[in-house]
């Protein structure tokens, strides 16, 4: 089972500010898929992968958005239990550091 099953808030530290959005994982087929909610936007996520680690399971996706810009997000993550903690990446800019907490099972 997938540790990152369930919905998630999530904060990205961004130069601009503390951008927040809602998470959406659920294990199907044997794999995991995703969706996310925030900035008047909801997106699919592709590439969902999990695996278990040593800190807990580390979770990567991508994401396309188009509010405020159009960008293409990688996400690397760590879940423990109810908290996740990694990071997010937009092409060539700066990485960004991603924190949330599971907000139901």
């Amino acid at each position: 089972m997938s540790a990152i099953a369930g919905t998630w808030l999530l904060r990205m530290k961004t130069p601009v500010g503390t951008i927040e959005a809602d998470y959406s994982f659920e294990e199907e087929d044997g794999g995991i898929r995703g969706s996310a909610s925030g900035g008047g936007e909801t997106t699919p996520l592709t590439d969902v992968a999990a695996e278990d680690g040593p800190a807990g399971q580390r979770v990567t996706w991508r994401q396309r958005i188009t509010k405020p810009l159009r960008l293409n997000l990688e996400y690397d993550v760590t879940v423990n239990g109810d908290v996740l903690t990694g990071e997010s990446r937009a092409g060539r800019l700066p990485r960004t550091r991603v924190t949330g907490e599971r907000t139901s099972a």
